[in-house]
């Protein structure tokens, strides 16, 4: 999540939505309490918690061993009204001047990636383990029966690349696994023609299909990255 602008207004309403949507519940879970931020959003929003003594020793004694995390894209924030916003993975913003988007009107921003991993380790200091990143796009099939998707490897390499300069920057990445293995209904739209996957299925919106499976390009070029431990992109 970005400012849109260097207007500090834009920067105070960045800082405060990225502690709720995306730092609170890892807070917790990481640092084993509540953080300070928290309270006054509970204040503003009516919310009462009772909090007890026992309640603090299980969220001190049940903090996680590594932080696990989704990404897909980035958005941006401001005060101002009337900016053209975009779509997103559970949440939109405002569309970034500086980014493509994909057929869903999602920000594709690997280096986005880098700098989460840089924010995220810089804030907690354990292991990360990127657990979704992936396209979600229209995939056909030719007449030689083959699906080239070029446009899905070329999104996960960027964003691998970029995770290797986060390694270099010595933040301790312990894992990556895309999304998806194999095409499937997308929990964010509910449609199926909306594919992730390595593997095609033979299915459409409507239920009708085969099922058959299609190995896509970025199959066999996938098949490399992990094979190389991320070395061979090409």
């Amino acid at each position: 999540m970005y400012p849109l602008t260097s207007r500090p207004e834009d920067l105070l309403l960045q800082q405060e939505l990225d502690h709720i949507i995306n730092d609170f519940c890892a807070d917790v879970q990481v640092r084993g309490e509540y953080p300070y931020y928290i309270f006054n959003y509970f204040k503003k929003n009516n919310i009462e918690i009772t909090f007890g003594q026992e309640d603090e020793n299980i969220l001190k004694e049940g903090c996680v061993d590594f932080y696990s995390f989704s990404y897909y894209m980035s958005n941006c924030v401001t005060t101002e009204e009337g900016h053209e916003t975009t779509m997103g993975n559970l949440l939109g913003g405002v569309k970034n001047p500086y980014l493509h988007v994909s057929e869903w009107g999602w920000q594709i921003d690997p280096k986005g990636l880098r700098y989460t991993l840089n924010k995220l380790y810089d804030r907690y200091r354990i292991p990360l383990f990127v657990v979704e990143n992936g396209l979600g796009a229209v995939d056909d099939i030719d007449d030689n029966g083959d699906i080239h998707d070029n446009y899905r490897i070329s999104y996960l390499k960027s964003h691998i690349i970029e995770m290797n300069k986060a390694i270099e920057d010595n933040v301790e990445l312990i894992g990556y696994t895309l999304w998806s293995a194999i095409d499937l209904v997308s929990s964010g739209t509910g449609e199926m023609k909306k594919r992730y996957g390595l593997v095609y299925v033979d299915k459409d919106d409507n239920g009708n299909g085969t099922l058959k499976r299609i190995k896509k390009k970025s199959f066999y070029w996938y098949k490399k990255v992990i094979e190389s431990n991320g070395k061979d992109l090409e």
